[in-house]
């Protein structure tokens, strides 16, 4: 039977490989280090999980909630954004609240775009930011950038070279997967340029908060002006430990809010009111919970860039985010990303994201996610070691048991 056209236009989910092929090791007894999916290990604080229990417990929290967010959790998400960026935001036309970041990049996705709009958009990048518009009828543009002086020269280019005129771009940093942090300065020149082009700007924040050098990552909406062409998207998962509880924000533009409110409206009842109010006080809370996360991330950070040097295979320590972005180590280099995952998982018993499914450009690198616990981290390195000897010993033997069926 044919596939419906929307299922037509995805490509086959990368990461499903990986995760059967890590499944069935664990089926025999293999004890996997994942290092894979960007899910947080670290528990919720308390403090949030005991409000949860206290709200719970009063059935008039238990019928519908608000799709867009309960008053008391847009005004704690304004109140944030004004500490931690200096942006004031009118909660009521410019905050609401999204089942995660991806669900409101999806939605905003099906709020703006028509068929054949034209998406600038990073590559590689977090798949929503493409499939999002992908599954709306849009068409990506993929830009093979960096937050660098090269990234306004490559906006000019696809802007000469789109029919028609692109409607949006996708902004990322700290990026998922590459980790690339992005300077205010750097955000001045892409929001002027928008401005000039008349483009939106969709930016993705949801790791501003777990950083390890130098300033925090800044907010595009700390541009003077940006809030007329930009919307930011936040999440709680990380920066709380917060994944299954599927809280974030859209924050920005009253007009592209307007528009996400509205097909949300459509859709959903909003997240359950206990996790509600439970996430705006964290948001009110003094910051400690979050500073605490950040610190367990460094020092994972520390650890596995100094474990895996000493197996043979330099990571690049990463400035910020949860994950740290590997080049394949060069005898695996002609493999591909997909494939070196594969090999890790049956010689190694360590699972990784491969680069190939977040956009081509990808391919030559993998993604490592730091949610494992140090010890871990260390002995997921003592695997490679092993395998990376092996393999130096034995070429010919170290063969993706794909090839083989």
């Amino acid at each position: 039977m044919e596939e419906f056209h929307k299922v037509r236009r995805l490509p086959p989910y990368v990461f499903e490989q990986v995760n059967r092929l890590k499944a069935s090791a664990r089926s025999r007894g293999a004890d996997i280090i994942d290092l894979g999916m960007g899910n947080p290990d670290l528990p919720t604080p308390k403090a949030i999980v005991d409000k949860l229990c206290e709200v719970v417990r009063d059935p008039r929290t238990h019928r519908y909630s608000s799709s867009r967010g309960i008053p008391g959790l847009r005004r704690a998400q304004a109140n944030y954004y004004a500490r931690r960026f200096g942006v004031k935001l009118d909660p009521d036309t410019q905050v609401v609240a999204t089942l995660g970041s991806k669900e409101g990049f999806a939605n905003m996705a099906q709020a703006i775009t028509a068929p054949g709009d034209v998406i600038l958009c990073p590559n590689p990048t977090y798949p929503i930011h493409a499939f999002g518009f992908i599954m709306s009828g849009g068409v990506i543009r993929s830009l093979q950038v960096e937050p660098d002086d090269g990234f306004i020269p490559a906006l000019e280019r696809g802007i000469r070279h789109s029919i028609p005129k692109p409607l949006a771009l996708i902004l990322n940093y700290p990026s998922n997967p590459t980790a690339q942090v992005a300077s205010l300065d750097f955000y001045r020149d892409v929001v002027a340029f928008a401005k000039k082009n008349d483009i939106i700007i969709l930016s993705d924040l949801a790791y501003s908060e777990i950083y390890f050098d130098g300033n925090p990552p800044p907010s595009v909406l700390q541009v003077p002006g940006a809030i007329d062409v930009a919307v930011e998207f936040t999440s709680m998962s990380k920066t709380f430990s917060m994944p299954g509880w599927r809280m974030g924000f859209a924050v920005g533009n009253e007009r592209l809010i307007s528009a996400l409110t509205r097909v949300k409206s459509y859709l959903d009842y909003g997240a359950f009111t206990p996790i509600q109010v439970a996430a705006a006080h964290a948001l009110n809370g003094d910051g400690a919970d979050i500073a605490e996360v950040r610190d367990i991330y460094h020092k994972r950070r520390d650890v596995m860039v100094d474990a895996f040097s000493r197996a043979g295979w330099t990571v690049p320590a990463p400035a910020a985010s949860m994950f740290a972005w590997a080049p394949i180590p060069e005898p695996f280099k002609h493999l591909g990303s997909l494939e070196f995952s594969k090999l890790l998982i049956e010689h190694a018993d360590v699972a990784v994201a491969p680069g190939v499914g977040f956009g081509e450009h990808g391919d030559d690198h993998v993604r490592i996610a730091l949610v494992e616990n140090e010890h871990r981290i260390r002995q997921a390195a003592r695997n490679i070691k092993r395998f990376l000897a092996s393999s130096a010993k034995q070429p010919n033997n170290v063969v993706p048991l794909a090839a083989h069926r």
